[in-house]
């Protein structure tokens, strides 16, 4: 074999290195391009890196709790001016109506050229925090309640029923848990973590993660929360969707729980339920509070005496009027769907029905 032809085919590759990177420069490649945030916050921005990393290196957390896979669809932005067309990745993550608004995956848009979006104001107050988790204790064969400390920044303002993500350490896994903990604690977080099976974030917390292990969390996220008004709750959850329930609860204790509140929490048998004597003896001290925990399919051990049947159909049974009533719900799609309509069959307003969906 000539000698000579090895180095002619590196010199030929080195050549097309240099005129591809030439194309790119004279397309604009390279050159700093403008993020405009809200009409207010400018980003000079350097390289075509996503609009999720980019907000994320200037410390801005837009939440994403597949890490930017695009499997999970939750952080959608409004993309106002340029950014190019939707990607195939993105459809199935957003709605026509989305779509014609400008909504978009931060994750699968690349920042090309100057860009002008918006996102929740909101998200401008989340920050990422080093924490160290300090109990861990076991509620169900399958639940945890996780405190953690926060160590930097020390503390986090959230309002009840916001969500938090954690950061799997080792791997590039991001997963959010609505926060269990009484707003009023700013320096601990409190999240209720249930085994989902294969699933690699819980199985962490389930089998790996000990006390004194350092945690990042990144939040407060969400637009879940409770509403700050005098109308009577109806509040249904199941499984951890009882966290939310729990910090909004805790927030109106400590207000006096002026607002009338029934709390339906449905579980498939007793082994199922926790928390139940907490709840039970803040039924005790407000009046204004009713707990109602409900079984779909006890068995003969548990010698339940409570509710009996699918939440939904509890919550029929036991409910009159709500068109002057706010609803607050945590749970599956299916569970919140099923509850939607049995809202409405009372009458309540779509306006005040707020919810966290868990998929």
């Amino acid at each position: 074999m000539n000698i000579f032809v090895p180095i002619v085919l590196v010199g030929v590759l080195v050549l097309i290195t240099l005129l591809l990177i030439i194309i790119d420069k004279l397309l604009g490649g390279g050159k700093e391009k403008i993020l405009l945030i809200n009409d207010d916050t400018v980003i000079p921005v350097k390289n075509e890196d996503t609009v999720l990393n980019t907000l994320s290196a200037q410390k801005i957390y837009v939440p994403s709790a597949c890490g930017g896979k695009a499997t999970c669809g939750f952080c959608k932005f409004r993309l106002i001016e340029g950014g190019g067309e939707v990607k195939p990745t993105e459809l199935p993550f957003l709605s026509a109506e989305e779509r014609d608004l400008g909504i978009r995956l931060s994750c699968q848009v690349k920042v090309k050229d100057n860009m002008k979006i918006e996102i929740p104001k909101e998200l401008l107050n989340a920050q990422s925090y080093q924490t160290k988790v300090v109990s861990i204790e076991d509620q169900t064969y399958d639940i945890k309640l996780v405190k953690f400390k926060l160590i930097n920044p020390t503390e986090m303002h959230f309002k009840p029923g916001q969500y938090a993500q954690i950061k799997v350490p080792g791997i590039d896994v991001i997963r959010a848990y609505s926060i269990a903990s009484n707003p009023k604690d700013t320096s601990e977080i409190e999240l209720i973590i249930r085994q989902v099976p294969n699933g690699q974030a819980t199985t962490f917390v389930h089998k790996a993660l000990e006390v004194g292990d350092k945690i990042t969390l990144t939040g407060p996220f969400g637009d879940f929360y409770l509403r700050e008004t005098e109308r009577e709750m109806i509040c249904i959850a199941g499984g951890s969707g009882k966290a939310p329930i729990r910090s909004i609860l805790y927030y109106l204790r400590d207000r006096g729980m002026n607002r009338k509140v029934k709390y339906f929490f449905g579980a498939k048998s007793k082994r199922d339920l926790y928390m139940t004597e907490e709840f039970l003896e803040l039924s005790k001290a407000f009046p204004n509070f009713e707990y109602i925990p409900a079984l779909s399919e006890p068995l003969p051990e548990d010698e339940w005496q409570g509710e009996v049947g699918l939440i939904t159909d509890v919550v029929d049974r036991l409910t009159d009027d709500l068109s002057e009533a706010e609803a607050y719900l945590c749970g599956s799609p299916g569970m919140i769907n099923a509850c939607n309509k049995i809202l409405t069959k009372h009458d309540i307003k779509q306006h005040n029905v707020f919810y966290d969906k868990f998929s």
